[in-house]
């Protein structure tokens, strides 16, 4: 079975997973005093707020991980 083919059957909670160690995901909303940026875990568990976006990029490259930007 190729690495394709195994993808196609794996179980709704390892997709969940996949990812987890490799990025965090960044989204933009709307705070009390502006726009904040939320940083959550690749299975959308919130982490942190930063106020700035690239305080966020930052810390999230300082953990070693993958920042994606969410619209």
């Amino acid at each position: 079975m190729t690495g394709f083919e195994k993808l196609r059957h794996i179980s709704v909670k390892e997709l969940a997973l996949l990812g987890m160690t490799d990025v965090a995901y960044i989204k933009s909303v709307k705070g009390e005093n502006g726009t904040v940026y939320e940083i959550h875990a690749a299975d959308g568990t919130p982490v942190a707020v930063m106020e700035e976006r690239e305080v966020a990029f930052a810390t999230v490259r300082q953990h070693d991980l993958e920042p994606l930007s969410v619209h």
